[in-house]
């Protein structure tokens, strides 16, 4: 029997006896992120980054000169997966910050969520100069989508590879582990309490998105299905979605397409026409 196996077969009974139990152990899971090292290919950037320490202990990465592009990562993610963009952003003249997020890196905390995730956000746009855009991956997306709401302001923003809700990221990770009906109601009151929101209330298609956007997902993304860009679109009026054939839920980070995207929204957001409107 496997770990996978073994995990899914003592929360199926013991989720039956001991529910509360079984949810704080999967909260814990849930909600602990690994720091995972940085790749080979990751390491030239690193080593030309200037590290920044913002309010609160914060980290972040800095590159360039320029109007300010902030980035997030996803979930056990690092600043240096944007390398390819970051990079593209720095010749074209911009300054890129990319935070480690709660939990992540050198910044503080031993577990991180969405809600976290945003409030950093909204702490380091309150330290930075005024934000020419906002980039989020997976996780990141969300909680940049999320500060979107809180009162984050950026001229654009760019959302790759993110859920449109979480209720169904919380649901898939729960029945992931076998966890029992009873189980699993625990699991999403624990959740709820330490996040201080409704998971229900987490969902694009209550926000209100009033800047421009792009939406950036792969076709064989096995972690965040591709549908959920659609759903993204659909509440984000004025947005373009870019859907690509492959590149999976990392990968995609590095297509020439996002690419050349991103740099085309901020062009977009720079032109004389929107500076005037």
């Amino acid at each position: 029997m496997n770990t996978l196996s073994w995990i899914r077969s003592v929360n199926g009974t013991l989720g039956h006896i001991a529910p509360e139990h079984v949810a704080r152990k999967m909260r814990r899971a849930f909600m602990t992120p690994r720091n995972l090292p940085p790749r080979e290919w990751e390491l030239p950037l690193l080593a030309r980054a200037e590290r920044i320490t913002l309010r609160f202990g914060l980290s972040a990465l800095r590159w360039g000169q320029g109007p300010t592009v902030l980035l997030m990562h996803g979930w056990e993610g690092r600043p240096t997966q944007f390398a390819r963009l970051i990079d593209t952003l720095v010749e074209a003249g911009y300054t890129a910050v990319a935070l480690e997020g709660p939990a992540h890196g050198r910044s503080p905390g031993s577990e991180a969520n969405v809600v976290l995730f945003a409030r950093a956000l909204l702490e380091a746009a309150a330290e930075l100069p005024a934000l020419q855009a906002v980039i989020g991956h997976s996780m990141g997306g969300a909680s940049m989508l999320l500060a979107l709401q809180w009162g984050l302001r950026a001229e654009v923003a760019v959302s790759i590879a993110a859920p449109a809700q979480l209720l169904g990221v919380v649901r898939g990770f729960a029945r992931h582990l076998g966890m029992p009906a009873r189980a699993r109601a625990a699991f999403i009151r624990q959740i709820e309490r330490d996040v201080g929101v409704q998971i229900a209330r987490l969902d694009v298609s209550g926000y209100q998105l009033e800047l421009p956007g792009l939406i950036v997902h792969a076709e064989d993304d096995p972690l965040v299905p591709v549908k959920e860009s659609d759903a993204i679109h659909r509440a984000w009026f004025d947005s373009r979605l870019l859907r690509l054939p492959d590149g999976g839920h990392q990968r995609v980070l590095a297509d020439p397409q996002l690419v050349e995207g991103v740099l085309a929204l901020l062009q977009r957001s720079s032109s004389p026409a929107r500076q005037s409107a």
